[in-house]
């Protein structure tokens, strides 16, 4: 009887903890499934006021926007903890040197690049930002111009310690996260001139959004961009064959955007995104007052001796 007992005990603690882990991974499996169990069941006024207080306490939910590449990979193939922890080390010992503004895809940024064939070792490219991809030091953006009624891109490295300086020229944001459909643009929606002067926006102005709709050219397309569901595009299935059309119309689809396991995978939970950002914000905020100090120091500059 005692040997049955203690059998039969052990495995109710264990189910206990089954319980109890399951309820744990549910809890952490995605942010978009507590949002949705928070509209559902109706919240006293004291777990309403605590939640309103931590969601204007924490500026997390900014920094995801303004560092994106802090966040790991959402694919659970390429995770490693221990280097995400390092890369983020050395990411903030880069950023202590050079200025990394704040820019999105849509913005107009210049990037002072060290080119050992340029004349005076130095290169300054200017162009809209037209891809962001990558996580970590792995973090990369792609810049687009026409220069001699030629489309030039350059893609950097974030972190590449060649890069000497990044400007953003003109902070803004588009419709779309990727803009690659510009290479099948006209030439004048890519267009941006070298010299060109920064635009300053005030303090505390929140990122204005270009919403712009560009038409495509009437030609041999890159990609099947009807496929894509742009925003910034006018639209293209007059401008496309039937049987592009028929194609078209098989290959969408709109359940996907209820897949829950998809949009985890695509994804980083805020808690996970809470748990990184709270261990760099004693830095981040650093960094930012160093930046607001060397914006208002004056920069003097030695009279050269005439000959």
């Amino acid at each position: 009887m005692v040997v049955s007992w203690r059998v039969l005990s052990y495995r109710i603690w264990q189910n206990q903890h089954f319980l109890k882990s399951i309820s744990k991974e549910g809890r952490a499996f995605s942010s978009l499934a507590q949002t949705s169990q928070q509209e559902t069941i109706p919240q006293s006024n004291d777990s309403k006021k605590k939640t309103t207080e931590r969601s204007s306490d924490s500026l997390f939910s900014n920094y995801r926007h303004i560092y994106p590449e802090f966040l790991p990979d959402p694919n659970p193939l390429y995770r490693n903890s221990l280097r995400e922890k390092l890369e983020r080390n050395d990411m903030l010992a880069r950023r202590a040197v050079i200025t990394i503004p704040e820019f999105y895809v849509g913005s107009i940024v210049a990037v002072t690049y060290a080119e050992p064939h340029a004349t005076g070792k130095v290169n300054r490219f200017v162009g809209i930002c037209i891809l962001r991809e990558g996580c970590g030091l792995r973090a990369s953006f792609l810049l687009r111009n026409v220069v001699d009624n030629e489309g030039v891109e350059v893609r950097y490295e974030l972190y590449d310690p060649a890069i000497q300086k990044i400007e953003c020229l003109r902070l803004e944001k588009r419709l779309d996260n990727k803009l690659l459909y510009l290479r099948d643009a006209p030439a004048e929606y890519s267009t941006f001139p070298f010299d060109m002067e920064p635009e300053k926006l005030p303090e505390g102005t929140p990122v204005p959004v270009n919403e712009i709709v560009i038409t495509l050219k009437d030609q041999k397309w890159l990609e099947k961009w009807e496929r894509q569901n742009l925003k910034g595009v006018v639209e293209l299935m007059p401008f496309v064959s039937q049987n592009r059309r028929r194609k078209a119309a098989a290959a969408v689809t709109p359940w996907e955007k209820y897949d829950l396991m998809k949009i985890y995978r695509e994804t980083i939970p805020q808690e996970e995104q809470e748990e990184i950002f709270s261990d760099l914000q004693m830095d981040l905020k650093q960094l930012e007052v160093k930046k607001s100090i060397l914006k208002r120091k004056r920069t003097f500059s030695l009279p050269k001796k005439s000959v």
